[in-house]
């Protein structure tokens, strides 16, 4: 693929994404979670806003000195102390980018800046030009540029550019728009603007209609070629368009998006736990990196699944750093993958308890004696833990259950006896809690 088929990853994890209510990070989580997406092959990585606190400035500053890879990148507001707290906090990379913003739509400038249409325009020419003589990779964005009005966008935007501004980013700062109307907005500054071409579009969208990442893909369709995200898609309220969607998306979707990222898909699942636990938890059920996105519970399903994974999975589990699917057992689950999961579960079962020194002994509901004598020598003898196994019985018959169980504790006085059900496979809680044990 060409260069104009490149999409540029931004990740803002470490500054929208830690916006987030409960989402703060220390300064030694901020350095592993650069080190990971340095290595996934993130971008550029805004590291921080350096003018809001301390904090923010030591990290930013901290990050820009050990990517080896990625582009770092700092957050500013239209006014020469940020952009000049901007510099200070990266100066000592060998190459950085100055992100600059003010708010242009009607809203925003009336209520929130108390200026006017002009002040603004004057701002943005004064800031860009500012910037770009600190550094040659200047991004600018126009907050709330959703609910900005058309033609001003595009003067402001020609403005932007022709001040130095190398990438130009359209936040979708609230969440507000739909995908026919933000590819539309892309596409009027792609046909409008005449000198668009100097600059890379870029697009910021954030979920409060869960949108945003359908929204992104809008845009990179209408000709952007970066997108800003986070992984997990945290960050205010509802949060940002998710990385790790947007990337898979790209990959999955090839036919209808003919374009490439420089993320190693497979690095996705161990970020995402990074960002998690310096965090809060990813909900079960989400796309990509939650922990039933590769799991499978209706027994239609699983049929499927054991015949042809394409079946249920349109992507693998490995792809993005998962190891395995999960066949999960429940109410939905068939009794063909109940006895396909168990043989499964006994396998592992078995390893596990070899490489504990753990005897195990399977028996089935028929069986009433051990018949090799030397086996049985052997056990009585041996000093590790026992567990004898009946496989496969009923356990809604409890007299069955009990009278087996008590046959075989006879027999071992000292080991544990668990029936495993004929159904499901599943084991009573003293073989789940060894498990756990030895995991």
């Amino acid at each position: 693929m060409s260069d104009k088929d490149k999409v540029f990853i931004f990740d803002t994890t470490m500054r929208d994404g830690e916006q987030s209510p409960g989402a703060s990070m220390s300064l030694e989580e901020k350095i592993q979670i650069s080190r990971i997406f340095d290595e996934l092959g993130i971008d550029i990585i805004e590291a921080g806003f350096p003018i809001a606190s301390p904090g923010d400035f030591e990290a930013v500053t901290a990050i820009s000195k050990i990517l080896k890879n990625s582009i770092p990148c700092g957050l500013s507001r239209a006014s020469k102390k940020d952009i000049d707290a901007c510099h200070e906090a990266l100066k000592a990379a060998p190459r950085f980018r100055i992100h600059t913003f003010i708010s242009t739509s009607p809203l925003h400038m009336k209520h929130k800046l108390n200026k006017s249409p002009e002040q603004v325009l004057d701002a943005i020419k004064e800031s860009v030009s500012y910037a770009r003589n600190l550094t040659d990779d200047v991004e600018w964005s126009c907050e709330d540029g959703t609910r900005t009005d058309m033609d001003f966008m595009c003067k402001i935007v020609e403005l932007a550019i022709s001040s130095g501004a190398k990438t130009i980013n359209i936040p979708d700062t609230v969440g507000y728009t739909v995908p026919s109307e933000f590819t539309k907005i892309i596409s009027t500054l792609k046909n409008k603007v005449p000198n668009i071409d100097k600059a890379i579009l870029s697009v910021h969208c954030h979920n409060d209609l869960g949108l945003a990442v359908a929204n992104s893909l809008a845009g990179v369709s209408a000709g952007a070629r970066q997108v800003e995200c986070t992984i997990n898609g945290i960050g205010e309220r509802a949060g940002n368009a998710a990385l790790e969607e947007i990337v898979m998306a790209i990959r999955t979707r090839n036919d209808l998006m003919p374009y490439t990222t420089g993320i190693k898909t497979e690095l996705l699942s161990k970020a995402s736990k990074i960002v998690s636990n310096a965090t809060f938890p990813v909900q079960f059920n989400k796309a990509i990196v939650g922990k039933n996105a590769f799991a499978h519970e209706a027994g239609i399903h699983q049929d499927g699944m054991l015949k042809n994974r394409e079946t249920y999975e349109i992507m693998t589990p490995e792809s993005v750093g998962v190891k395995k699917t999960s066949l999960v057992m429940g109410k939905h689950s068939g009794i063909k993958p109940a006895y396909e999961m168990q043989s499964s579960m006994m396998n592992f079962v078995k390893e596990a308890l070899v490489d504990a020194d753990v005897l195990l002994y399977m028996v089935t509901v028929e069986e009433t004696e051990l018949k090799d004598e030397k086996l049985f020598e052997r056990i009585k003898k041996s000093k590790a833990p026992l567990f004898v196994l009946i496989n496969k019985i009923d356990l809604s018959s409890q007299e069955l259950v009990e009278k087996t169980v008590a046959h075989w504790q006879s027999i071992f006085p000292k080991a544990k006896v668990c029936p495993i059900s004929a159904l499901t496979g599943f084991f009573i809680p003293e073989l789940l809690e060894l498990m756990i044990e030895l995991a």
